[in-house]
């Protein structure tokens, strides 16, 4: 059985592409069943308020000192690589907000439910945030899409008017620290080569078939670096 551990935040574009992008090569590649995934909580911006503040076009604009109309069209192009994978982006009337209790929320799910429903909670938090543009920092909000993802109402309820499993999240971004990880989606095959950004769909199927030669031959890993992948850190999305 491969393990593919995978930093980011529901915030990110580039992660919500990035995971479906590798969602599809598993699927292509036939190996659904042989692939498992552990994800791990990375918030580009653990400053970010409760409340959203503006729009995502001046925020962007503001952030890599565009003009509004320069950010629209940049923000259009990453909605664009989602939309080609059959994700109906709306990167540009997003609502950014704190994800932290988002990224709680995850990690009751890993702690109390099977693997198949932390990858539903996974994927409905980010289309709630680019396909719906729902404010992720709204406990109204991930009530919604905890019970969507088949969890029980009460004991989200109970976690997210608490402090649960914040030490958990902690750990996650420690970890990343660790690592040297300054931007997201990143991913770890195996434990034993990391895949720093999203990589295409072909990129993540040379990934895989890497990693799986390595578990058949049982080799020695080293750093993947066959292709310049896209990643958000703290100060943007960009190429790596």
């Amino acid at each position: 059985m491969m393990n593919i551990t995978i930093w980011s935040d529901f915030a990110c574009p580039y992660c919500y592409i990035g995971e479906t992008r590798l969602e599809k090569a598993i699927e292509e590649l036939g190996m659904t069943d042989s692939v498992t995934i552990d994800y791990r909580a990375f918030e580009l911006d653990p400053t970010a308020p409760k409340e959203v503040t503006g729009p995502t076009s001046e925020r962007f604009a503001m952030k890599y000192r565009l003009s509004v109309p320069q950010a629209i069209q940049q923000i259009e192009q990453i909605s664009s690589l989602g939309r080609e994978l059959g994700i109906d982006f709306k990167y540009a009337s997003t609502l950014y907000s704190n994800t932290f209790d988002a990224h709680r929320l995850m990690k009751l799910a890993e702690n109390k439910y099977d693997h198949a429903t932390v990858q539903k909670l996974n994927n409905l938090l980010f289309d709630a945030y680019f396909t719906k543009n729902l404010v992720l920092s709204d406990h109204k909000v991930l009530e919604a899409v905890a019970k969507e993802a088949g969890m029980d109402e009460s004991e989200v309820k109970g976690v997210l008017e608490s402090d649960k499993y914040a030490d958990d999240v902690r750990f996650d971004e420690r970890e990343a620290q660790m690592r040297g990880v300054r931007g997201v989606p990143y991913m770890v095959f195996n434990g034993e080569f990391a895949v720093p950004g999203a990589m295409s769909v072909d990129g993540m199927k040379s990934a895989l078939e890497r990693a799986q030669r390595r578990i058949d031959d049982a080799g020695k890993a080293d750093q993947e670096g066959t292709e310049r992948p896209h990643v958000c850190g703290p100060d943007g999305c960009r190429l790596v």
